[in-house]
């Protein structure tokens, strides 16, 4: 220090120069080559006080996550809070909030199901990203499908949703009926591959009062492209004050059903090839 003294003996006068020059725009590069100046300390010495130009302020891309890091301080989490939060460091955790007060301290049993909740969430998340691989992997193993499959396919879906005869109730007559918006359109394409003309269709609506009615109505009728007039009257399940529903929410539009006119013979047709399906699924390869 003694020999920066020496060397630069007028430090107030070399003190007023960079000030001037720092009050007219100068960088501290610019300074210290116009003062000749190559040490950092003495620099710092010269200019201190005085701030930087807002043209050297560079913009700070973690000044988001500081603003909220000190926002979640404030509300008392911890820097292991913080960190699971945000994602970053915790040494830049404390940088940004060491001026705040330190959070009161919480019952262990409370940390610990702080700390634990926040795991489980992040187990669900990790979860629910492995869930959606799989099946995204699965729908692209499927590809195309040819028509046999599909009337296969069909004959199958029918035999799981569709009403069926009984001996001690004939009903030879093809009704499907199913809340899934894929299925009513597989079905939609089964009847189209079975060239099963729409003039043949007939559709209504059942749900439950409380829903939206008229948007499940719209819903289910751009789903199928049917004219409205081949819809019939909807049914409205009455609520039970005592029932807790569960279908509830925009999702739920209640069930489609679909009655085809005319359709003994092609009752069956599906009857008959079910039980092909079935004698073909367990005869022996000879």
């Amino acid at each position: 220090m003694a020999e920066i003294t020496r060397k630069y003996a007028d430090f107030e006068g070399l003190r007023d120069q960079a000030i001037v020059l720092r009050r007219e725009g100068l960088s501290r590069r610019q300074i210290r080559d116009r003062l000749h100046v190559d040490n950092n300390d003495l620099l710092n010495r010269l200019l201190e006080g005085e701030p930087a130009p807002e043209w050297t302020k560079r913009p700070n891309a973690k000044d988001d996550l500081r603003a909220k890091a000190r926002e979640l301080r404030l509300q008392g989490m911890t820097y292991d809070q913080i960190q699971v939060e945000l994602g970053v460091s915790k040494s830049s955790i404390s940088l940004w909030v060491r001026d705040l007060p330190s959070p009161e301290r919480r019952a262990p049993s409370e940390q610990a199901k702080l700390a634990a909740r926040k795991r489980w969430e992040h187990e669900l998340a990790r979860r629910e990203v492995e869930r959606q691989k799989a099946k995204d992997a699965a729908k692209s193993a499927v590809g195309a499908i040819s028509s046999r499959e599909l009337f296969l396919l069909g004959v199958g879906l029918y035999w799981a949703e569709g009403t069926k005869d009984k001996p001690y109730a004939r009903r030879e007559g093809v009704t499907f009926v199913n809340s899934d918006p894929g299925m009513i359109q597989l079905f939609m394409a089964w009847l189209d591959l079975l060239e099963v003309d729409r003039d043949r269709l007939r559709f209504h609506v059942m749900i439950h009062e409380t829903a939206d009615v008229a948007a499940a109505e719209q819903f289910w009728a751009d789903l199928t492209g049917a004219d409205p007039s081949s819809f019939n009257k909807t049914t409205l399940k009455r609520h039970n004050p005592k029932t807790v529903r569960k279908n509830v929410g925009e999702t739920y539009r209640g069930c489609l059903v679909i009655n085809v006119l005319q359709s003994a013979d092609l009752y069956r047709r599906i009857e008959g090839s079910w039980y092909g399906i079935v004698g073909a699924a367990f005869a022996t390869d000879e």
